[in-house]
């Protein structure tokens, strides 16, 4: 690891510096105002504030369609306008409808989403903690070259890695059945380099050395003490990896062969895909209202855990 050193021009006293100044020669602390320079402005773009707003629209648009068309029957769907709600609201039907179609196969699917989530998100991100934190305070032969690995795997795309993970775990007869799908969402070399990074700021070597000489083992070095230094990180990981997991769709869909075993992305689009079929039943109200239940659990996660998200990535950006 490079470390680079830049010499910074002396810095213009901040308010809490002279405040700190101030109390320590015993004088009332007063708001200190400064100057803008004279040609500075206000850091304000239109271009900017109107792309932004192009962009919210443009991430806010499938949600709102979304939510409109849930309302919908099928008739309905094809003959209102998309962005409206049409002549009769029967989104509770449709929720029904989702629970209770083909035997409440979807709440099967959701299951199935929810275990090939915690297992493998909460699996990866363990594997992930462990391998960057012996990464980044031991030291061991062969340790650039398993940096470079790390590079070069974040580097190829997982779609490419599908047909030869798929070949291998045909010839160990793991096909169609969850580990299928467990086993390749352990592997995380994103989450690894990024949890790499952060153990390397985050947790002082003299700590570790601490604990040594205290008599604490490694792992429990790590596990009371690398662990909580390291939660910020872990935590951002965790969220991408839920994030991933949850919206697998193409490793399930070449992996999976029965539809007690699918998860709800490939579930939802074999409902989609049955209206194709010769005897298949048009149940597209069923499919968007069952899209929108199974981003509703995602979303509050995410909203619960987004703090943790900016921290995690900004460490990951200004170290290498």
């Amino acid at each position: 690891m490079v470390t680079l050193t830049q010499t910074t021009p002396p810095a213009s006293p901040t308010a809490a510096a002279v405040a700190g100044e101030q109390r320590r020669a015993g004088k009332r602390y007063k708001p200190v105002r400064f100057n803008r320079s004279p040609g500075r402005t206000p850091t304000r773009s239109i271009l900017l504030t109107a792309v932004m707003t192009l962009m919210l629209i443009y991430s806010l648009f499938p949600l709102v369609w979304l939510v409109v068309n849930s309302t919908k029957s099928v008739d309905d769907l094809f003959s209102t306008f998309g962005l409206w709600f049409g002549d009769t609201n029967v989104f509770w039907d449709n929720v029904v409808g989702v629970f209770t179609y083909d035997d409440g196969v979807y709440l099967t699917w959701l299951r199935n989403t929810v275990m090939y989530t915690l297992v493998g998100a909460g699996g990866s991100t363990l594997i992930a903690a462990m391998a960057g934190y012996g990464l980044a305070k031991f030291r061991f032969a062969g340790r650039r070259a398993v940096f470079a690995v790390i590079l070069g795997a974040i580097a190829v795309p997982g779609s490419a890695l599908a047909v030869p993970t798929f070949l291998l775990f045909s010839q160990m007869g793991l096909t169609n059945t969850p580990w299928a799908i467990l086993i390749p969402s352990l592997v995380t070399p994103f989450g690894l380099y990024l949890l790499w990074v952060y153990a390397a700021d985050a947790i002082p070597t003299e700590l570790i050395e601490a604990a040594r000489v205290d008599g604490a083992g490694e792992f429990r070095t790590f596990f009371t003490i690398g662990l909580r230094l390291m939660a910020p990180g872990i935590l951002s990981v965790f969220l991408l990896e839920i994030v991933g997991s949850w919206n697998n769709y193409f490793l399930p869909l070449i992996m999976l062969n029965d539809p007690t075993w699918y998860p709800l992305t490939v579930g939802l689009n074999q409902w989609n895909s049955q209206a194709a079929t010769a005897e298949g039943e048009v149940i597209f109200n069923l499919v968007i209202t069952g899209s929108l239940i199974a981003i509703i659990p995602i979303v509050i996660v995410f909203l619960a855990l987004q703090r943790f998200w900016q921290s995690g990535l900004s460490a990951g950006s200004v170290k290498g």
